[in-house]
């Protein structure tokens, strides 16, 4: 019986009678974690993110970057769009290239994709 009466009460109890009451519930639950702990998954989250993509993509960018400043005359590259041309002349930020015989373009040094080796790409040995 203590129930239903105590359920009779609360139905029929107003907006701030009912709102006190459960403020004062919620004021009674000791034990709730602090704050910080709700952010503990994100920092976690941020981590892997740090150390599975941005730190791997600093290391290739840094590497590619190395690789354009050792450019030079004569050697072979492979363009962003797959064409492979001889180095003719290396400025700051452009090159010129030959992609067939006489056929002279100029690039972007950054668009450079990789320098092939002499006599191609070597055999893979299976």
């Amino acid at each position: 019986m203590a129930i239903r009466e105590t359920q009779t009460q609360i139905s029929s109890m107003n907006g701030p009678a009912l709102f006190s009451i459960l403020d004062l519930a919620a004021a009674q639950t000791a034990g709730d974690p602090p704050a910080y702990v709700q952010f503990l998954p994100l920092v976690a989250m941020a981590v892997i993110f740090y150390f599975l993509i941005l730190r791997p993509q600093m290391r290739r960018q840094k590497d590619h970057q190395a690789k354009l400043g050792t450019i030079k005359k004569g050697d072979q590259v492979v363009t962003a769009g797959g064409l492979i041309a001889k180095v003719l002349k290396v400025d700051e930020t452009t090159v010129d290239l030959e992609i067939a015989p006489g056929v002279k373009v100029r690039a972007v040094k950054s668009t450079l994709g990789d320098i092939v080796p002499p006599g191609g790409t070597p055999v893979a040995n299976d």
